[in-house]
């Protein structure tokens, strides 16, 4: 069983940076592509961010490019989402994903939540002046 923790979510001026991490422990998270997602209040989850399992395939949502960097670091079995020039509209409760893939996907991207089997418990990031 794999367990996920975020952390690093808080209380950030608009244009100010957050720096998230999603910690997996129980297992190697070294097979498991693992996604950002968020929902806001009254929202629909939204998918922000994946990364393959190699680290060499990324993907964002538009309304986060050029903003958001998702990064991982097996060794430490831990991925991070930078968050550079937040915004109000980023307000969130903030999730980690994981999902197992066989070696042959190393480079798959998970975009959709649905594919995911393992999901922590969230961390708030809210962008307020």
């Amino acid at each position: 069983q794999l367990q996920l923790v975020e952390s690093g979510g808080g209380l950030v001026q608009p244009g100010g940076s957050l720096r998230l991490s999603c910690s997996a422990s129980g297992l190697s998270s070294d097979y498991y592509a693992i996604g950002w997602f968020r929902q806001a209040p009254g929202k629909e989850r939204e998918g922000v961010s994946c990364i393959s399992s190699s680290g060499g395939n990324t993907h964002y949502a538009d309304s986060v490019k050029g903003r958001f960097t998702i990064s991982r670091d097996n060794a430490k079995n831990t991925v991070y989402l930078q968050m550079t020039n937040l915004k109000p509209e980023d307000t969130a409760v903030y999730y980690c994903a994981a999902d197992r893939l066989p070696p042959l996907l190393k480079a798959v991207c998970l975009v959709r939540g649905r594919d995911y089997t393992y999901w922590g418990q969230g961390t708030q990031v809210t962008v307020s002046s």
